[in-house]
């Protein structure tokens, strides 16, 4: 009796296709939206995905100042930065984080999702977040991702 031998194949920059997707996020909800947003940076939809190599598609986000948080996170949820000097910290509301820099509410949730490690700043940089209907990617020819 034969035996089978069977091998698992691994993806690499050669034989990963990075597609590019276009998100709406007008009415959607930040932290449902962007964990599928995180998963598809990963490539977690593909069938050849491989933990250390990047085979994540491009996502663009538009809209992104329609986006919600549920329940009182609004007004509650505080986001904060720190620039390393002393008394340098500085905290901002989620209502007033939209108002002034609205993409920075999606970019943040979406990279906090991804890995910490260089193979995750990577996969963040295929993130490209704007304000209003418009971006400059219709050349990528994105396919519209619907949730």
């Amino acid at each position: 009796m034969s035996k089978l031998h069977f091998t698992t194949k691994h993806a690499n920059s050669a034989t990963v296709k990075h597609n590019w997707y276009i998100v709406d996020g007008a009415n959607q909800t930040v932290g449902r939206m962007c964990s599928r947003i995180a998963a598809i940076l990963r490539g977690k939809n593909k069938a050849y995905y491989t933990p250390h190599v990047d085979c994540g598609d491009y996502i663009i986000v538009i809209n992104c100042e329609k986006v919600k948080l549920t329940g009182n996170k609004m007004e509650d949820k505080v986001y904060d930065t720190f620039s390393g000097y002393p008394g340098g910290r500085k905290e901002e509301a989620a209502k007033d984080l939209q108002r002034r820099r609205p993409e920075v509410l999606v970019e943040r949730a979406v990279k906090g999702m991804l890995p910490k490690n260089r193979l995750g700043r990577a996969m963040y940089k295929k993130l490209f977040v704007y304000q209003g209907a418009n971006h400059p990617h219709s050349a990528q020819q994105p396919k519209e991702l619907k949730f």
